[in-house]
């Protein structure tokens, strides 16, 4: 089917796509911060070094505006379910509903009251239950993730239950809401919000140390994006390795569609994988290609002899958008990989007395790689999300509910114009979001000092 601008199910697609991509930065991004201050304002109250309360505040300020965005932004998201997506409301939204509601009353509403706790407590309240509030907002934050990843997990690989006269009936709401997705699912996210903020505070922290501007606190920070960053891009390729085996066992499609892979391999066959290739659909093939034998059932099974399932035995309207599934997920490996690279790189001129404030701002081509490395970790968890849920198509309940069959009977004109409009918001939202950050930056970290009455310990 070729999707044009009349189209209203494409336009309704690519409307929730689009809100969820810009969305997705806020949490990533609240998550993140959140565990950072909590680390900071921890270390303060055991040291009582007024460095890592500076660190704190001020990271608190950003924390403050992406949970703001992050508020903003998901309203048309959770919107749309009842506006563009109708079908899949009626069907499920007696379970997600539910899911949601626990979502918003456990994870966001303890995030919510206690983010003023810690945004107006910063005077009032002892160091001590300071830090009790901003661990609560970021168990809060940690919460909301959860729940919203049980909900994706569960449209990925859906269990507990099954489909019956139209409408989704639950058996079993343990098992729907452990479902086999879940379980590596969530560490991959979570750890992909970590390592995308440690990345973003690297590259923030190298563009002020290229400048020579607040070095000694930057500096600080631009060490802690080396260390974490380097050990959560370690691990978060660690649970990438155990999500992929998940997709080849419940999602045979999507494994076969991200590696363009058409035919399954026989018995003592290992199946290659295609670095690069170009896939032609139509004559089920790849037009060109650049394989590595047994890589892809290394990969997929652990075994270089292991089984995976080849387009060709999957039904033409049973398999997802191929191309562009094949280079999101390239491109979120290779954004990966940097990364990687990137926390070597850091770590070897730390060990080398290179990261001193003498010293720092000679390293102009490691903190340049930083600071161009910054967006692109942003991108490659937008590429991971795009593998994710344009694999699971045509499916939006995988298995049981088809995405064309859900959409609200709607005009292509008015999805256009509730597009355009969504279009003109993150504009505006984005610019607000770069002005304030550049504000808060300009007037950088100096004018933070602990309050008087500090019942913190003193130790080195």
């Amino acid at each position: 089917m070729v999707h044009t601008l009349t189209d209203y199910i494409f336009l309704s697609r690519v409307q929730f796509a689009l809100t969820t991509m810009f969305h997705i930065i806020w949490p990533v991004l609240t998550i993140g911060l959140s565990v950072f201050i909590l680390l900071a304002e921890l270390a303060w109250v055991r040291t009582g070094r007024t460095h890592w309360y500076q660190q704190a505040r001020f990271w608190s300020r950003f924390f403050l505006l992406a949970f703001a965005l992050g508020v903003i932004s998901g309203i048309p998201l959770e919107f749309q379910f009842g506006t563009n997506w109708s079908g899949f409301s009626a069907a499920t939204g007696h379970f997600l509903g539910q899911i949601l509601s626990v979502e918003a009353m456990s994870g966001f509403l303890l995030e919510s009251i206690f983010l003023y706790l810690m945004v107006a407590g910063w005077s009032r309240l002892s160091p001590r239950l300071h830090l009790f509030t901003t661990a609560m907002v970021t168990l809060g934050a940690v919460l909301s993730a959860f729940w919203i990843m049980v909900a994706n997990s569960w449209m990925q690989t859906p269990r507990g239950g099954h489909m019956e006269n139209g409408v989704f009936a639950v058996t079993d709401r343990v098992r729907a809401v452990l479902n086999p997705d879940l379980l590596v699912s969530f560490p991959h996210m979570l750890l992909a919000c970590l390592t995308a903020t440690a990345f973003i505070l690297g590259g923030v922290a190298a563009w002020h140390l290229l400048r020579a501007r607040h070095t000694a606190f930057y500096l600080r920070v631009f060490k802690i994006a080396v260390a974490a960053g380097l050990l959560l891009a370690l691990l978060q390729a660690g649970t990438g390795d155990l999500s992929g085996q998940s997709v080849a066992r419940h999602q045979p499609a999507k494994l076969a569609a991200t590696e363009a892979f058409w035919n399954t391999n026989g018995p003592g066959q290992g199946a290659a994988w295609s670095i690069f290739a170009w896939p032609d659909a139509q004559n089920e093939r790849n037009a060109v290609e650049f394989r590595i034998p047994y890589v892809l059932s290394l990969l997929a099974t652990h075994d270089p002899f292991g089984r995976v399932v080849g387009l060709k035995d999957i039904p033409r309207d049973e398999r997802p958008p191929i191309v562009l599934i094949f280079y999101s997920f390239r491109i979120m490996v290779f954004t990966g990989t940097l990364m990687i690279l990137a926390g070597l790189l850091g770590a070897w001129a730390w060990r080398k007395g290179r990261l001193t404030p003498e010293r720092a701002g000679a390293q102009r081509r490691l903190l340049t790689f930083f600071v161009w490395l910054a967006p692109f970790s942003m991108v490659s968890v937008w590429t991971g999300w795009i593998m994710r849920e344009v694999g699971r198509q045509p499916w939006i309940l995988h298995g049981m509910l088809r995405t064309a069959d859900t959409a609200s009977p709607l005009t292509a004109r008015a999805v256009g114009l509730s597009l355009s409009m969504f279009l003109v918001a993150a504009v505006a939202l984005t610019w607000l979001f770069i002005a304030f950050s550049r504000r808060l930056l300009k007037e950088g970290p100096g004018r933070d000092t602990p309050p008087d009455r500090c019942e913190i310990g003193r130790r080195p």
